[in-house]
């Protein structure tokens, strides 16, 4: 793919523009224009001369705009219900969830935008969460959307800009298959005696475990932050994690609603660690938003007022509904409104990666 720079200024434009021969008419117009400044008596008319005949700046929804197409990463590791795995359908390979309905949301809003005569196109970039932030700072990507937690401490790489929520009601829980470590949690916490202190039950009660986490996921900067006396495993998928045979791992650590949905419908063996009233543990107050860069402010704004919209007009409700409380098939829901991914991209998507200990060596993940 040929990713196109923007210019910010003349002095970038000396230095980073390549002229071919279809650009010599507009090159040799400007060099006229810079001749002609030494007759003006004004660098402000110079600049406006230069600039519309070639011009040094343009924003990022008009460049969208001409080029039709958003560039939008999203996770090669399943969030379940929010990233489904790719399925082959009869149209093609496919993508679904509620982050990919979000995207068609965004694509249309864009095609009304840019004047509605052709569509603007959502093209699909699947890679490693981890380095979705570098695809975007190198302006690889316009912005991606994978369940991102984007008011939690040092989520955000400098560079880069999180939008209003669209997910509510997120926050960091846990699972085990351990029945002793589940009801373990559940005494640490009731002896808390109306101090409600989570963070230090959670803390005893989670000292000398192998606790997994994914890399870059808010639960791992949680783990860091927070959590003493635990054996660290950082693996690059969920999946990754529930694979692995060694070491053994007591307590998985990731985003609540995704836990809730694969406890019930993909790994029914683990179960979610509760309080003593049977309520969820959720170990901290998140919310999911879209990311995209620190200077495109006129995105910024766009995508802004787009989720104000669905928010007022209850369109975000029923998506969250659809996606976490009713009833479907994943597969046959991405035949009928999946986005469609490059064949080449479905086999590091199927790859989920491995787990090491924090700092440390590889683990097996006991897949062929």
């Amino acid at each position: 793919m040929t990713i196109e720079k923007s210019v910010n200024g003349a002095k970038g434009s000396r230095r980073n523009a390549t002229i071919g021969p279809e650009k010599s008419g507009a090159g040799g117009a400007l060099l006229f224009l810079l001749i002609l400044s030494m007759l003006l008596p004004g660098c402000g008319l110079v600049f406006d001369a230069v600039e519309l005949v070639y011009p040094l700046t343009r924003d990022e929804v008009t460049t969208i705009c001409a080029q039709r197409q958003i560039r939008v990463g999203i996770s090669v590791e399943p969030f379940r219900p929010f990233v489904f795995p790719a399925v082959y359908t009869d149209e093609g390979v496919r993508v679904t969830g509620l982050d990919v309905e979000l995207i068609r949301e965004v694509a249309d809003a864009l095609t009304v935008q840019c004047g509605g005569q052709q569509p603007v196109v959502p093209t699909l970039y699947l890679t490693r969460f981890r380095d979705l932030f570098i695809e975007l700072n190198e302006g690889h990507l316009d912005l991606f959307v994978s369940s991102f937690s984007g008011n939690i401490p040092a989520g955000t790489p400098s560079g880069l800009w999180s939008s209003s929520p669209y997910f509510h009601g997120a926050g960091i829980g846990a699972m085990t298959r351990n029945l002793e470590i589940a009801e373990n949690v559940r005494t640490k916490l009731r002896t808390q005696a109306g101090r409600a202190d989570t963070l230090s039950a959670i803390q005893e009660s989670l000292s000398g475990l192998t606790v997994a986490v994914q890399n870059r996921r808010s639960a791992h900067l949680y783990a860091e932050a927070n959590l003493r006396g635990i054996r660290l495993l950082v693996c690059d998928s969920l999946p990754a994690a529930v694979e692995t045979k060694d070491p053994h791992i007591d307590v998985i650590l990731t985003d609540y609603p995704i836990l809730q949905y694969v406890t019930k419908r993909v790994w029914p063996d683990w179960r979610l660690l509760e309080r003593p009233d049977g309520s969820p543990l959720i170990l901290s107050q998140e919310s999911f938003s879209i990311v995209t860069g620190e200077e495109k402010r006129r995105l910024q704004w766009f995508l802004n007022n787009l989720l104000y919209r669905l928010e007022e007009t209850g369109r975000l409700a029923q998506m969250r509904k659809r996606w976490l409380e009713e009833d479907y098939a994943p597969t046959r829901r991405a035949t009928a409104e999946g986005l469609q991914l490059e064949v080449s991209k479905v086999p590091n998507h199927y790859d989920q990666g491995q787990c090491r200990m924090a700092g440390g060596r590889r683990m097996a993940t006991g897949r062929p």
